[in-house]
């Protein structure tokens, strides 16, 4: 019988300071997210120094209130996890130290991880996953459709060029009047309005897998402009929901024709986005009866976390990789070379 593995996963990437106990990469033991979301509220987005003094101040509580839930202890602990990159540097530095600090002082292995294999594993915590498989990742920086042929193995076949869908929708938010972060509160808007605005869908060339969302909020703020020059209302809820279409039309019509390209057996929702209600309710619909299965995180798996880190984490230490003492936070970390 094999000896369970207990993985410790430490993320502090943005404004959530976040440590989780995960056995055997499935099953979540602990999972403690501190947010910062009131603190960066007033100035509408994440402030890199107000984020970075945050994770210091929270990270030791956090390590010990995931440790208290698992009723464990670091000796029970056989690896740490903590996201490597992409993200703030400042906001990495707090949580990369952190690790290395428990690593030597514990005398446990450590592994860095990209952020974003993170999101891609929270999936794993509820369903395993079979290959290949497609993942689509959409969050406040990145929107990606990632091919996977193994566990580890990344190969991005799209990615966006501009403005990832979270940072649009944030953006479209602001322009709306609506607080900080944008994506729920368009979501809710949108599910009382109707898709009446005729807005632009970027399909770029013919067979790209690529996105781009930076002239759809363009054309949103330009409407807005355009109507109160010439004296019309526009209804929030109505180009809420125009908005929303826009993105989610571009996001499952390419994830739908990429899982039929490639083959694929399971489609994975990854990132911040998952959590949207429309893009959610509309793969669901658009997969019901199809032969690739659907896979989506709960809320509480779509956001931030450290279980998604630990639940990666241990892929990489089964596999014999390690980082050393010497790890540094490294913002612009490549997923296909991670």
């Amino acid at each position: 019988m094999m000896k369970d593995t207990f993985v410790l996963g430490i993320e502090t990437s943005c404004d959530e300071t976040a440590v989780s106990i995960v056995k055997n990469g499935t099953e979540i033991i602990s999972n403690v997210v501190s947010s910062q979301i009131e603190s960066h509220k007033r100035f509408g987005g994440v402030v890199p120094e107000i984020a970075s003094r945050h994770h210091v101040e929270q990270v030791t509580f956090v390590l010990q209130e995931a440790l208290d839930q698992a009723e464990m202890t670091m000796e029970d602990v056989d690896c740490i996890a903590v996201t490597e990159g992409p993200g703030l540097v400042g906001a990495l530095l707090i949580g990369v130290n952190a690790a290395k600090a428990l690593a030597f002082a514990h005398n446990k292995p450590l592994v860095g991880v990209h952020h974003i294999a993170g999101h891609i594993y929270a999936n794993r915590l509820i369903h395993e996953m079979t290959f290949p498989l497609l993942s689509l990742v959409v969050s406040g920086g990145h929107t990606e459709l990632v091919l996977m042929k193994g566990h580890g193995e990344f190969e991005v076949i799209g990615e966006t060029r501009d403005d990832a869908a979270g940072e649009a929708y944030d953006k479209v938010a602001r322009t709306l009047g609506l607080p900080y972060p944008g994506g729920p509160h368009i979501d809710r808007l949108a599910h009382e309005g109707e898709p009446v605005i005729d807005l632009p869908r970027a399909w770029l060339e013919e067979g790209s897998y690529d996105f781009s969302f930076s002239g759809l909020k363009s054309s949103v703020i330009n409407t807005l402009h355009n109507a109160k020059q010439k004296g019309n209302e526009i209804k929030p809820e109505d180009l809420a929901a125009s908005f929303q279409a826009s993105v989610i039309d571009v996001l499952v019509t390419k994830a739908k024709r990429a899982v039929e390209e490639y083959g694929v057996g399971q489609l994975l929702l990854a990132g911040g986005v998952a959590a949207n209600k429309g893009l959610r309710e509309t793969l669901e619909s658009t997969f019901d009866s199809h032969a690739c299965e659907l896979i989506i995180p709960p809320l509480s798996l779509c956001t931030d976390n450290a279980a998604m880190i630990a639940a990666a984490g241990t892929i990489l230490f089964q596999q014999g990789k390690r980082g050393g003492l010497d790890m540094n936070a490294n913002p612009g970390l490549d997923l296909e070379q991670f």
